[in-house]
């Protein structure tokens, strides 16, 4: 299925008008001027495209409406590339619901990715015999779904279409989820909408932001005239054995065009034999505009009777050829000659870089140009003839680059130098002027002639773009504080990758420029220089960036070699000078060379042109030194199998390099040394090389004892020049140490502190110069160390280290870790911990303090690392190094005491706090108040709708909004569960609401011209804004919907020790690394398979001073570490809950799973094989597990989901790590979470075995503070906070009790405001942990929903665990009386009386599968389970049945969740019953029944018994706005009423697709429990027991039989008058001609004879 036509076309002439020179120069020299200042190379050497990396899509089909079709039997199919996927398949509807999730694993890279075509088509009645047929399909390329906010469209509606018949329109849609995932993205899953939002088709359809609902089919026209510079397809030696055969020489090579778009493809003819191939062909493709796939892809292949190869590919972005603006234009190209690159052009038989020509990765050498041109049709009748222009233009862009600027104010910012908000302004200002001045010159070129319709198009965009893109900068400018820098630089990245955009021409039409090494005939490494970057314009701004400038060019490996290590070495160092532009500006091309120079040219005869000069030589030259200070190195990458590397660094400057000593095993060596380069002669004039000096290239290598170094990373650095005329002292000299990042492929690899002064020599020599102190450490020999003006000032530092203990220590070398130390080393100073003596018995330090002085720099940012290493001591003295870590940054660590201007506390100054019961924090935003230390104040935070004494207020608004009542009885720990699911969804949408607030009006800001207060952003607002701040209020309002008040706990959407920094308040975990770093672009995630073990432990650095403040108990042992628990084993008992998986990836073939939890602590494992959940990817467990374990020695905690399988081993689905020492350790106190109300039965009974009380009183003992005393009136002081709450309990027989525990809760959930020792405390939680797989590092298996409560075994034992365990559902029976129809359409004419009429029968079940409601000729066999009939009302005349019929329907029902269970096999095979839920819904249809053929279907309505109208009174108040108008209906719940009675309308969709009415029903619901319905039993039908009385109904069915006169007359004078009275006229007429011919023959004889 493609509609792609392949037709010819005229042929169309163009002439490349200029006529272009190009001159390379290789100049061994140095410089330029300012104006042409030098061009800087990029320092991250990696193509990033090529490499392969993991990805997932995932795709939730959930429902599909609207089905166009009779009778159909849908199944989805979900196809990405070559893989399908389909769902199961729904029998007899239009609108299946199927909510099936399906994953895709892919290792590509992302270029291919991004290309691949997802694809949902939906199929109709498809089976093992036939292939089904097609209804309508939808397509995307994977990178529309990658470029989406979260990478994700969620419940979103795909609108199918049919490509065969673009004539038809919307086929149906699917409703899905689509996600794509690369390692180390995390999909956040967006909070559910109500479910109105989401029915909404035309407002949720699955587009990307900015594109037509509407979208309408389009032809693509893709013009091919004819392409050139072909290679050499096949070697000299076959052409010779071709040429022997068939005795001629022939271009060997069948060159053909393959285009591929949307997943369509097309070719054009095969050219025999041509390297210089004419199609004038063009292939035609039909897609819907705009497509949602964002490239075509252009291939010359060469036609082979064996396998056809690529010659070149190219890639066209169709975003680039057109624009979606108000004043836009449809994708447009050419007719433009587009470039081919790919593998180099010398043919071998096997090529290693084929893959370059089928477009992967960066082509390395041109391959052949084609002729082409794009057009774009909307469909429609009248489109205008296609003109070809005649000529191209080689012409540059003006090019406005404010790139540097912007990295300049990121490095500031990074580097906390001052000012960068300065910087920042100061290239807005440039951007502004820039824009400015394109806009002048593009003035000017606006007439020219000779363009294509893009050129036109794209002038016409950049200036309106540039034009916005000035006027914004100049706002922005204003609006740039030293507060706002980071945010504002963040809109100013904008700005640059709209400009990066525009400045790519799609149809740049002259090739790029490659320069290979070649050695011995063979090509080892090139570069590839962007043409336009070198093109000459006498304009500058029109000049390509690199152009009459001396570019540093660094050469690389080509194609797949170049990944990794081995293409990150530099092959060698170019300086090149590079000019290309048209032959008549020839004379301009030695314009930006260095001045000083003669040129020496070849002798030549008069009348040659002037050729460019062989080579120059230059006299002037200038004498420079050039020192480079290396001071230090850090974080740099794990070389070496130890995990450390062997360092030193190798300086590169002109044509000389050096090394620096070589330091043994480091990451972070501090080298401390002076390189000096004499006599560096560099070319040109004096005062170019000062303003632009050449770069330095710095690269870091490991040593290795045997073999060559290993290349570690590479960075530049400019020097600081000082001419001899300049005095060498400040501000510039001497130079200030620098960070320079260090970059190993596109990853950065650490940093490098140095710095670099270039300084002339004069005519007096090196004696201008400032001095070189020698050799100052005779160890070190002749190495200069770095100056004392350039090395950082030092100061006496004391660093203390708290050893606490090891965990998790991997085998080395085979054997196990038995008696480990840990060295702490800083700046060539160290400490050693105690020995473990059995690191398996205990893996806790005996000494937990220990302390070393060390000179350390002034400069924070200048402190050297502080490196931990991991010794094991074995026998006869030998160490063997375990692992290590560096930490790069002491700043945490560092002592600040206590401010010396911070008032001191007293206890005179009260701060009263008042609290009554706390609300969910969404509905305070405005209670916050901030307390100054020492003000005595009150605070009241009331709550708007409670009294004093906890009742509930009635708010009067129009209607008065009844509260239910809660039923103490109904409640458990679920409820409590979904009311903070519900908080948590409302809390989201709230901030999502500000958050867009925020964005809208920061675009606004920069919009509107920036002179905006902050009170009129409303009025401003545009039309988006305001429906977001609409939505928003609605979101916050407490009073919008009553909910009954419940207790809540606090559900974290992520990790717990992710809101608690890691819980290393006081202990820090380090991972230890060992081995080789990783060679991946994201290191991160490979350095995992490094880590060894874990060491725990501190440190604290403070400067030497004799006033350190010591308080009376300080324990001088402890140094800075008073107050922690000492580390002696510790049994704990661990409870773990787990609630619930999501999102789990499938593990079995049909794409469900089996899930069960495996709990692994220390040596216990515990596996809950026999509970597994069928068929599941949301399973619910509902379990809690008690584990008992020892710290330290069980201190991670795995919790794992399996996925069960009958037969074979178990699949791990994901697994997820908790650290429960640090938790149990915390002063956040993670071993219970505190709950928000006391009370001591029913739902939210307290679990700790500590009560509030004795909590808090052990906080204040620790904390050293003063409290807490409960005072009369319900109040307690702890330190001088006065806390408030109520003081009475009520127990289990509703008595009232005095108790001081909500005082203390109050307190405890306000502990971070208590000055000094608070700090926020875990509330009571459920957190939501990722799931992670060993073979998928970085992508999310799954998440699952879980808590740990941890209770030390030397306390009081805790009470039983919560019952989390799943609801049952509640078994109910429902029966449905129907009583009478009325007005039912009449569907049959009956034969003999000719009356419309209809026998009536009612049909009703309860079911999920068919949501809304069928049109009335698509609605036949149904397959509901429990569908029930009632008897036929025969030969209805007015649409009027009685029936008097019961049905009965049992039924399990999940009150909370508001959904039916049900439990089946899902096939005759099944192991298992899988378990289903499904909304509550009634379905009452009314049908026509016939004896000869199918019954009709006449209409339905569908009744959520949860919500649905209340029922009209009488047949005339039923009107078919109770369906279409349901919104406004007052609504009823079964559930709450119990019985309910009424008329409801049936309806059905007519030709147009509009509900109509087609009868009415009067039907009683009765709603019963399991144990209700048993006592009271009732038949089905009119059937015992209770049995209904038999209708009355008039009994015309037989009435003609005994009237005959009646229907004979009714027959005669109706139905068959007209047929009557033809027959009669045809028989008088038969026997008038009887009769005559009868009485003719005797009448003439009578008249012969004359008788």
């Amino acid at each position: 299925m493609s509609l792609i036509v392949v037709q010819k076309i005229q042929p169309c002439h163009i002439a490349l008008v200029a006529d272009i020179n190009f001159s390379v120069f290789k100049v061994a020299f140095d410089d330029n001027t300012q104006q042409r200042m030098r061009s800087k190379p990029d320092i991250k050497m990696e193509p990033s495209s090529g490499r392969p990396v993991d990805y997932q899509v995932s795709v939730t089909v959930i429902e599909a409406r609207q089905l166009v079709g009779l009778n159909m039997d849908p199944m989805v199919c979900v196809e990405i590339g070559e893989d399908k996927k389909y769902t199961s398949m729904k029998e007899s509807t239009n609108c299946p619901y199927y909510n099936e999730y399906f994953v895709f694993d892919f290792h590509v890279p992302p270029d291919v990715m991004f290309d691949k075509i997802l694809k949902l088509s939906v199929i109709h009645s498809k089976n093992l015999l036939r292939s089904g047929t097609l209804v309508g399909t939808f397509k995307l390329d994977v990178g529309t779904v990658y470029s989406q906010p979260e990478h994700q469209f969620y419940h979103k509606w795909a609108l199918l279409s049919d490509p065969e018949d673009i004539t038809a329109g919307c086929k149906g849609y699917v409703k899905c989820d689509i996600a794509v995932v690369a390692k180390g993205d995390t999909i956040k899953t967006p909070h559910k909408a109500n479910e109105s939002d989401e029915d909404d088709i035309e407002g949720n359809l699955l587009i990307p932001e900015g594109v037509p609902a509407e979208r309408q089919w389009a032809r693509y026209y893709l013009k091919i005239y004819r392409a050139e510079g072909l290679p050499r397809m096949n070697t000299s030696i076959m052409a010779n054995v071709k040429k022997a055969f068939i005795g001629e020489n022939k271009d060997l090579v069948d060159p053909y065009v393959q285009v591929q778009f949307a997943g369509q493809k097309g070719k054009t003819s095969v050219q025999k034999s041509c390297y210089e191939p004419i199609w004038n062909e063009q292939v035609v493709f039909t897609e819907m505009f705009p497509p949602l796939c964002k490239r075509m892809k252009i291939q010359i292949r060469d036609s082979d009777k064996v396998n056809d190869v690529a010659i070149g590919t190219h890639f066209l972005d169709l975003k680039k050829i057109s624009n979606d603006g108000d004043k836009g234009f449809l994708p447009t190209l050419g007719p433009a000659w587009i470039n081919m690159y790919g593998s180099t052009r010398t043919y071998t038989l096997m090529d290693e870089y084929q893959e370059l020509n089928e477009g992967l990765g960066e082509g390395v050498s041109f391959r052949a140009r084609l002729l082409i041109s794009l057009g774009v049709e909307i469909l429609d009748p009248s489109s205008p003839d296609i003109t070809c222009s005649t000529d191209v233009q080689v012409e540059g862009v003006p090019n406005i680059s404010e790139e540097d600027g912007l990295n300049d104010v990121q490095e500031i910012i990074k580097t906390e130098k001052a000012y960068p908000e300065r910087r920042l302004r100061g290239v807005l200002e440039e951007l502004g002027q820039g824009c400015s001045q394109f806009l002048s010159l593009a003035n000017k070129d606006q007439n020219q002639s000779g363009r294509t319709k893009l050129d036109r198009e794209r002038l016409k965009l950049c200036m309106s773009e540039l034009e916005a893109i000035g006027q914004q900068a100049k706002v922005l400018r204003t609006q740039v504080k030293k507060s706002t820098v980071r945010d504002k630089l963040k809109l100013s990245q904008n700005f640059l990758s709209k400009l990066r955009f525009l400045a790519d021409d799609p149809q740049h039409s002259v090739p790029d420029v490659f320069i290979w090494m070649i050695s011995n005939g063979k090509r080892i490494a090139y570069a590839r220089v962007p043409s336009k970057d070198i093109l000459y314009s006498s304009i500058d701004e029109e000049r390509g960036k690199d152009c009459n400038k001396v570019k540093t060019i660094f050469l690389r490996i080509p194609g797949k070699k170049g990944f990794g290590p081995a293409g990150w070495t530099v092959q060698a160092k170019l300086e090149v000078y590079l000019w290309l532009g048209l032959n008549r500006q020839r004379k301009d091309y030695l314009s930006g060379l260095p001045n000083g120079f003669e040129e020496n040219k070849l002798s030549k005869g008069p009348g040659l042109p002037c050729s460019p000069p062989i080579s120059l030589t230059y006299m002037m030259k200038q004498i420079f030194q050039l020192r480079v200070h290396m001071y230090q190195a850090r974080s740099l990458f794990a070389a070496d199998s130890t995990g450390l590397s062997d360092p030193f660094a190798r300086v590169f400057f002109s044509t000389q390099s050096q090394v620096t000593e070589v330091l043994a095993e480091t990451l972070c060596p501090t080298w401390d040394q002076l390189l000096v380069f004499e006599n560096v002669e560099l070319f040109g004039e004096a005062n170019e090389l000062r303003d632009d000096p050449p770069i330095i290239v710095i690269e870091l290598y490991d040593q290795d004892t045997v073999g060559k170094a290993d290349f570690m990373g590479r960075t530049f650095a400019k020097p600081v020049v000082k001419m001899a005329d300049e005095h060498y002292g400040p501000p510039r000299f001497p130079p200030q140490l620098e960070y320079y990042q260090i970059y190993r492929g596109n990853c950065s690899a650490g940093e490098m502190l140095a710095a670099f002064e270039l300084l002339q020599i004069g005519p007096n020599g090196k004696a201008d110069l400032p001095p070189i102190d020698g050799p100052t450490d005779t160890d070190r020999g002749p190495i200069l160390p770095v100056p004392l003006g350039i090395r950082p000032v030092l100061s006496k530092y004391r660093i203390e280290v708290l050893f606490w203990g090891l965990r998790d220590l991997k085998r080395v070398n085979l054997a196990q870790v038995d008696r480990p130390r840990v060295d702490i080393e800083c700046a060539g100073k160290g400490v050693q911990s105690a020995l473990i003596p059995n690191y398996r018995k205990n893996p806790n330090f005996s000494t937990l303090v220990k302390w070393f002085e060390v000179d350390l720099p002034e400069n924070e940012l200048l402190h050297p690392p502080l490196n931990i290493r991991v010794v094991d001591c074995r026998a006869f003295g030998r160490y063997t190094l375990v692992g290590s870590n560096a930490v790069t940054s002491l700043r945490k660590f560092i002592y600040r005491g206590p401010e010396k201007h911070s008032n001191h506390y007293t206890t005179t100054d009260e701060i009263i706090v008042v609290n009554m019961e706390p609300e969910p924090t969404y509905k305070k935003m405005d209670t916050v108040v901030k307390l100054d230390s020492c003000s005595d104040a009150v605070v009241k935070v009331e709550d708007d709708d409670k009294d004093g004494k906890g009742k509930k207020k009635k708010r009067k608004k129009g209607d008065e909004i009844e509260e239910e009542e809660l039923d103490e009885s109904m409640l458990d720990w679920w409820s409590k569960y979904f009311a903070s699911i519900e908080t948590l969804t409302e809390l989201l949408k709230a901030q999502e609401a500000a958050l867009s607030d925020s964005e809208d009006k920061d675009e606004m800001d920069i919009t509107d011209g920036g002179d905006i207060k902050p009170d009129d952003s409303s009025v401003k607002g545009t039309k988006r804004g305001k429906g977001k701040k609409e939505k928003k209020k609605q979101a916050v309002d407490p009073f919008e919907k009553k909910k009954p008040k419940l207790d809540e706990l606090k559900v974290y959407a992520k990790e717990l020790e992710s809101e608690f920094d890691n819980f290393e308040d006081w202990l820090h975990s380090f991972n230890l690394f060992r081995g080789k770093g990783g060679d991946d672009d994201d290191q991160n995630i490979l350095d995992e398979d490094r880590i060894v073990g874990k060491f725990k432990g501190s440190m604290c650095m403070y400067k030497v001073s004799d006033d350190m403040p010591r308080d009376m108990s300080f324990d001088s042992n402890m140094g800075m570490f008073q107050n922690i628990p000492h580390n002696d084993p510790i049994n704990v008992l661990v409870r773990i809950y787990v609630i619930r998986a999501t999102d789990l990836h499938p593990a079995d073939i049909n794409g469900k799973a089996d899930p069960y939890i495996a709990i692994r602590l220390g040596k216990t494992e515990i596996k809950d094989k026999e509970n597994y959940i069928s068929k599941q990817l949301n399973p619910l467990f509902g379990k809690s597990f008690d584990v008992e374990a020892t710290f330290p020695m069980d201190s991670t905690l795995t919790v794992s989901i399996y996925d069960w399988d009958l037969v074979g081993t178990d699949d791990l689905i994901g697994e997820t790590k908790i650290d429960l020492e640090n938790r149990f350790y915390s002063k956040h106190r993670a071993t219970c979470g505190i709950a928000s109300k006391y009370a001591i039965h029913g739902y939210n009974v307290w679990r700790d075995p500590m009560k509030p009380t004795q909590i808090l009183a052990k906080l204040c003992k620790d904390g050293k503070l003063d409290g807490p005393h409960y005072g009369p009136g319900g109040r307690v002081k702890v330190d001088n906070r006065v806390f408030m709450a109520p003081t009475e309990i009520e127990d289990e027989n509703g008595l009232k009790k005095q108790t001081d525990e909500h005082l203390a809760l109050t307190v405890l959930n306000h502990w971070e405001e208590i000055p000094k020792a608070g700090c926020k405390l875990v509330p009571e939680h459920v957190e939501t942990r990722p799931l992670l797989h060993p073979d998928k590092p970085g992508i999310e298996q799954g998440r699952i929903e879980m808590w740990v409560d941890m209770f030390p075994k030397d306390m009081t034992a805790p009470g039983p665990a919560l019952d989390i365990s799943p609801r049952k559902p509640k078994k109910f029976e429902l029966r449905v009386i129907i009583w009478n129809t009325d007005e039912v359409v009449l569907e049959d004419d009956d034969i003999f009386t000719g009356e419309k009429s209809s026998d009536i029968f009612v049909r009703g079940f309860l079911s999920a599968e068919y949501l809304p409601l069928p049109s009335s000729n698509s609605w036949l066999k149904g397959q509901q389970e429990d569908k029930q009939d009632t008897d036929v009302h025969y030969h209805s005349i007015t649409g009027e049945g009685n029936f008097n019929w019961r049905f009965i329907y049992p039924f399990d029902y999940l009150m909370a969740e508001e959904k039916i269970v049900i439990s089946k096999k899902e096939s005759m095979f099944a192991w298992d019953e899988t378990e289903y839920k499904i909304p509550a819904r009634l379905n009452l249809q009314v049908w026509d029944a016939d004896h000869f053929s199918a019954d009709d279907f006449l209409g339905a309505i569908e009744l959520d018994l949860n919500r649905f109208p209340r029922g009209a009174k009488t047949a005339k108040q039923c009107t078919i706005e109770m369906v279409t108008n349901e919104t406004e209906m007052p609504t009823v719940s079964i559930f709450k009423q119990k019985r309910i009675k009424g008329w409801w309308p049936f309806v059905a969709r007519n030709e147009d697709d509009e509900f109509e009415l087609t009868g009415k029903v009067e039907a009683e619901l009765h709603l019963l429990t399991g144990e209700e319905a048993e006592k009271n039993p009732v038949g089905e039908g009119r059937n015992e027991p209770e049995p209904l009385e038999k209708p009355n109904r008039p009994d015309n069915s037989l009435l003609w039989f005994l009237t005959p006169l009646k229907a004979i007359k009714h027959l005669v004078c109706n139905q068959y008058k007209w047929l009557v009275i033809k027959i009669v006229t045809a028989l008088l007429l038969l026997a008038m001609l009887a009769l005559f011919l009868y009485s003719m023959p005797g009448y003439m004889v009578k008249k012969m004879l004359g008788a």
